[in-house]
């Protein structure tokens, strides 16, 4: 080899240890950017990330680094959810196909969907994964991960074939069992949905969702007794409408248990379902059915009526029934007209045979009772007979029919048949019927229409005896009407009827006559016939009885005690009936009397006496009010406790602890008096000793200072007559005792919260505006602003015109422009001060300035100033809004002529306004050196508007620059530029104007560039 040769291959070799060197340091630079990046994407950087792996790509020349930059920039764009990031995937997938992580980024993105709640997207990238790919772990999260997705979009087939996979599995299994026995309790598999439900109720995050659902499925299995257990435990953790849920499948599962009383709470705690179009919930007739039935069962007939009658228009085997049951609660409460409509409703549904038979049957006999007014009751026997030829009753319906049609009760339809009927017999018979008729209304104490009936039968005087009966039974009927005068008449009439004396009711005339004088208030017309009663030889000693102890009363109630006592001594002789009451009447008859001390004596021995009497209750009570009467507070006390303790369902026992409540409170031992009030409000809800109690408390409670305890208490008493009133009041004089003491924010607290719990209260006027002026007083307007909205919203007030004054300032302050017009101008028409008058009308012309209506604020300001008592302030915003309307208008010569008006009254800032326009129209008549004095003035007496500077400033520039001063023009431009940025306004006319000048300099001048 040469010399030359081999020089050449040296140079050779190096060249090439060169390029070699050169792209090392390339791949190696390569890597350390990639692993830069990797480091990025791993701390979750995914846009510097995903720019770093940009740049390594397009230096990269190995396959697998491109591939692994491609597979990080589709993936860090997916998590910045970029519009192209699955095209980036798609397209990683498709240049790269041989890349490893080809199914690792179908992975990657699925996963990273689904732990961002993106099922539906991640469900699309795990279609795309090759199973077969993953391993052992990765396909167990894989399966329910795509099981889940398949969930959570209702595909639910999909999501059971993947989920059963992994319901074995360590991690998933418990999740995929829950899911899977959700979806068969979805598809109304309850045996599946409870098998597997059963495998994960021991877990502690499954426990609260499957209490409800297995509570369900095993209601709907048939499992009720299970049902009641898992359900009752989940009712204090569950909200409200899981709570009705739950309460549903309680209540209806201890109805098919038939443990009705059990089931009424719950099945009445149910509030309904909610429809999908109608969202008001509502309940169904099956839900009605039910807690009727329940309380059928009960016997708590009027309940019954109650839920049954909500049944309205049914026509299925649950009304039917309900009808039907319906009926018989409606007889069980004596009320055969409707259970008469009921069995009918019933009878004519065929969704039960035997329910319609039954119906029938009851239809026809209350028809035979009562009458009919659909039909006779003749025809509707008749009717049944045919329809049901082989029933068991047709004996007894039979001979109903033969009877109805003369005697057969059904007296209604039977005296229309005598109706027009002319004849001896049928005016004996009708006289007899309406009589029996009047009877049987009367005995269904529907005394109205037997008062109807008695009068028709006395219309037909054939028979003496039934004519004087008519007479008796028509007073006895007017006497429970309360036409006690027609009573007395009647019985009158009655005692000189021919053949009244042999009639049953004479025997009694006496003891009528004198309970209706008693009635009448006549106690000695009383007193004589119960005397005259007693007079005669009576074999009935216990109407005897009972005609001494109304002697007694009627003595009693006229103050003649000593007359009361004497009857009802030989009332306690005769022993027959109410001794004791005689005893105890007595006793309180000697107090009356005025010997107090031998009324606590003969009341202690009625006590002791009478251990089992009703009375013995009332007679501590007295006993106890008779030693607080006579100041024996400390005898007093221990009888009281001793009737609590003896009698705990006596009515005077919340009596007896009221009274002791009241002795405390009078007492001034006030936490002593509210133990007793609150036990008597507690646990005798509803009474009017209750009601007392609470009334009672709540004077403590306020003179306490105590209301917020008071409304909290008083609220846990459920029943109606502990009205929101009373609180309303309590709670309000609570607040307004806080205001009239000046205790602001005690006031302020106290009337929100009267606010909050009686938004439409009693007071909630006064409220509002107590509380907005507070707020007011304490700078806080917007806290004030929707309470004086209430007031100016509300009818007009004496706190109307205060409250519009104060919620169009606040209006005005956040410059809520149309907020505030109609505020004002109501303050302007409405006013009765003269300086609110011209406050709207000042701040109308504001706000219509505002708003760009400049007519409506020329006439505004115009009407201000024709007010001559207006102050300067005043007169120099009226000035203004005419000029600054004038400018807009470009009516500028009426502006300066309002302009140079402001200058002489205006102070502030409508001075500089004022100075600036001042300036302005000299700027305007080339007037640039007087012009630049009132901008200097203005710089220098109104600095601190800095607005008004600014563009007295670029006034200036332009003064300037008509002086021929182009540096000082074009300096004080720039300097307004750099310096007021805050008054956007300024600095673009600042630049417009420097863009201005330049072009124009830059024709003379080379170094000036022209703005753009």
């Amino acid at each position: 080899m040469t010399k030359n040769n081999i020089l050449s291959l040296l140079v050779a070799i190096s060249f090439s240890c060169q390029v070699m060197a050169q792209e090392s340091a390339v791949y190696t630079s390569n890597l350390v950017e990639y692993q830069k990046a990797l480091s990025l994407y791993n701390n979750q950087q995914y846009l510097a990330a995903k720019s770093l792996f940009s740049s390594v790509e397009k230096t990269a020349k190995e396959e697998v680094l491109q591939s692994d930059c491609a597979y990080y920039i589709a993936n860090c764009a997916v998590r910045l959810n970029q519009q192209n990031a699955d095209q980036l995937i798609e397209n990683f997938v498709e240049d790269y196909p041989t890349s490893t992580k080809r199914n690792t980024a179908f992975v990657d993105v699925a996963d990273y969907y689904f732990a961002n709640g993106k099922y539906s997207y991640a469900r699309k990238w795990y279609q795309k994964v090759d199973l077969n790919a993953l391993g052992s772990s990765e396909k167990e999260k894989f399966y329910f991960n795509n099981g889940y997705t398949a969930f959570t979009t209702k595909q639910f087939k999909d999501a059971k074939k993947y989920l059963s996979k992994v319901e074995n599995s360590k991690e998933y299994g418990s999740q995929a069992k829950y899911y899977i026995g959700f979806m068969a309790y979805e598809g109304d598999d309850y045996e599946e949905a409870n098998e597997y439900f059963e495998q994960v109720n021991d877990q502690e995050r499954y426990k609260e969702k499957l209490s409800y659902y297995q509570a369900d499925l095993n209601f709907k299995l048939g499992n009720f007794e299970k049902a009641i257990t898992l359900a009752k435990a989940q009712l204090n953790k569950s909200d409200a409408d899981e709570v009705s849920e739950l309460s549903k499948i309680i209540g209806e599962s201890y109805f098919n248990l038939e443990k009705y009383a059990e089931a009424i709470p719950y099945l009445t705690a149910y509030k309904g379902k909610k429809g999908k179009r109608d969202r008001n919930a509502k309940w169904s007739n099956t839900d009605y059915y039910q807690l009727g039935y329940a309380h059928y069962k009960q016997g708590d007939f009027e309940n019954a009526v109650s839920e049954f009658n909500k049944i309205i228009g049914g026509t299925n085997s649950i009304a039917q029934n309900a009808y039907y049951h319906l009926g018989e609660s409606y007889i069980n409460l004596g009320k055969k007209q409707e259970a008469l409509n009921a069995f009918k409703n019933a009878s004519e549904m065929d969704f039960d045979l035997k329910i319609q038979e039954d119906a029938w049957l009851n239809y026809a006999k209350i028809s035979y009772e009562i009458g009919n007014s659909y039909q006779s009751a003749p025809q509707v026997l008749a009717s049944y007979l045919e329809k049901y030829p082989n029933t068991s009753y047709k004996e007894e319906v039979e001979t109903l029919l033969i009877d109805s049609y003369i005697t057969s009760k059904n007296y209604k339809e039977a005296l229309k048949l005598l109706e027009g009927k002319r004849s001896f017999e049928n005016k004996v018979a009708y006289q007899k019927v309406a009589f029996y008729r009047g009877l049987e209304l009367y005995s269904e104490n529907k005394f109205k229409e037997a008062v109807s009936l008695f009068d028709g039968s006395l219309k037909e005087q054939q028979d003496a005896t039934f004519t004087a009966r008519a007479t008796f039974w028509k007073a006895e009927t007017d006497y429970n009407l309360t036409n006690y005068d027609d009573a007395l008449i009647g019985f009158k009439q009655y005692q000189q009827q021919t053949g009244a004396e042999a009639t049953p009711e004479f025997e009694n005339l006496d003891y009528n006559l004198a309970y209706t004088y008693f009635k009448l208030k006549n106690y000695p017309q009383a007193t004589k016939h119960f005397n005259q009663f007693i007079s005669n030889e009576r074999k009935d000693e216990v109407r005897l009885n009972d005609a001494y102890l109304r002697l007694g009363d009627g003595h009693f109630v006229s103050s003649q005690y000593s007359s009361a006592i004497d009857a009802y001594e030989n009332a306690i002789k005769l022993n027959v009936i109410e001794s004791d009451y005689a005893f105890f009447q007595k006793a309180i008859s000697t107090g009356y009397a005025g010997n107090a001390s031998k009324k606590i004596k003969e009341l202690s021995d009625f006590i002791s006496k009478y251990p089992k009497s009703k009375l013995r209750d009332d007679a501590m009570f007295e006993l106890g009010n008779s030693y607080v009467k006579a100041d024996q507070i400390d005898q007093a006390m221990p009888v009281y406790d001793r009737l609590a303790a003896e009698y705990r369902a006596s009515s005077f026992v919340p009596k007896a602890l009221l009274r002791q409540g009241l002795v405390f409170y009078n007492a001034r031992q006030n936490e002593k008096a509210l133990v007793k009030l609150k036990k008597v409000a507690s646990d005798y809800a509803g009474t009017p000793e209750a009601l007392q109690a609470v009334a009672t408390a709540r004077l403590i409670y306020i003179d306490l200072g105590r209301v917020n305890e008071y409304a909290a208490w008083v609220k846990q008493l459920d029943y109606v007559e502990v009205t929101d009133a009373d609180l309303d009041n309590a709670t309000y004089e609570a607040a307004e005792k806080q205001y009239l003491d000046n205790n602001t924010d005690k006031a302020i607290t106290q009337f929100n919260k009267y606010l909050n719990q009686f938004p439409r209260g009693l007071h909630a006027l006064q409220s509002h505006f107590y509380v907005a002026q507070m707020y007011a007083k304490k700078d806080l307007l917007e806290n004030a602003a929707p309470h004086y909205k209430y007031v100016v919203d509300a009818s007009r007030s004496e706190y109307t015109e205060e409250a519009l004054s104060k919620l169009s300032q606040f209006y005005l302050s956040t410059k809520s422009w149309n907020n505030a017009m109609p505020i004002l101008a109501r303050l302007e028409s409405e006013a009765n001060f003269p300086q609110n008058v011209i406050f709207a009308q000042s701040n109308l012309m504001k706000a219509n300035y505002e708003l760009e209506n400049y007519n409506d604020a020329v006439a505004y300001a115009e009407k201000v100033l024709t007010n001559s008592k207006i102050d300067n302030k005043i007169k120099a915003d009226a000035q203004v809004i005419i000029a600054r309307s004038a400018i807009k208008t470009n009516n500028e010569d009426r502006a300066k002529v309002a302009y140079a008006e402001v200058e002489k009254v205006a102070t502030g800032e409508t001075a500089a306004e004022a100075l600036y326009y001042n300036a302005y129209f000299k700027n305007k008549t080339k007037k640039y050196e007087a012009s630049n004095v009132s901008v200097q003035k203005l710089a220098k007496d109104f600095s601190g508007y800095k607005y008004y500077s600014a563009k007295g400033l670029v006034l200036m520039a332009k003064n300037f620059y008509g002086l021929k001063d182009a540096f000082q023009a074009t300096y004080i431009l720039e300097s307004v530029i750099e310096n007021f940025s805050q008054f956007d306004d300024v600095v673009e006319e600042a630049k417009a104007e420097l863009s201005k000048i330049k072009k124009e300099e830059s024709k003379t001048n080379s170094s000036i560039l022209p703005e753009d």
